[in-house]
């Protein structure tokens, strides 16, 4: 009997998922190398990246406009890809963590950022980044925040995640969530 496509949807969402992270692995390698690249090449090889990101997510747009039944299960990938454009998120792993909805990894690398800002392995500025980034996508996976993560994210968060808050919780259909990409691909590229 036929698959009617079923085989077809799900081998092309694994790929588009290791595509994804493969992208976000290629970030998190460049920040890792960030002190032993000079200042040129580090921008030229991020800037690259970003264009494969874009690159990326016009495929995926189109695979959106083309087939509507996509569009709930990559609806996590394009969120992530538009974070990543737009730097909401500055930490490639929460990007990747927050694409393959891994709420418990989310979890557990915020207990990690805190063991690590009181033993001074982490600076105050990027403990507070990193929780924040956490927090807002453990909020965007509909994870239920305790009262001092809900203040400490009103506290600390940026305008940038404030944004890609609002944003994302305007997006409900493909033709939002392609408007959104669009224009945060055209702002990228300016």
């Amino acid at each position: 009997m036929a698959s009617r496509g079923t085989q077809e949807t799900t081998k092309l969402k694994q790929n588009m998922e290791e595509q994804l992270d493969r992208l976000m692995q290629q970030l998190m390698d460049l920040e890792e190398m960030k002190g032993e690249l000079d200042t040129e090449e580090y921008e030229e090889t991020k800037a690259e990246t970003v264009e494969q990101l874009k690159e990326f997510q016009e495929n995926l747009n189109k695979m959106i406009a083309g087939n509507l039944s996509l569009v709930d299960q990559l609806n996590g990938m394009q969120l992530a890809i538009q974070a990543a454009i737009s730097e909401a998120f500055k930490t490639p792993e929460v990007i990747r963590l927050f694409a393959k909805k891994q709420p418990g990894q989310l979890r557990s690398r915020l207990a990690d950022i805190s063991r690590d800002e009181k033993i001074g392995k982490l600076s105050k500025e990027l403990a507070i980044q990193q929780s924040v980034e956490i927090l807002t996508a453990l909020k965007k996976l509909g994870e239920t925040l305790t009262p001092s993560e809900v203040a400490y994210l009103e506290q600390h968060s940026s305008g940038s995640l404030k944004e890609f808050e609002r944003v994302s919780s305007d997006i409900g259909s493909g033709e939002n969530v392609l408007a959104v990409a669009g224009s945060q691909v055209a702002q990228a590229s300016k």
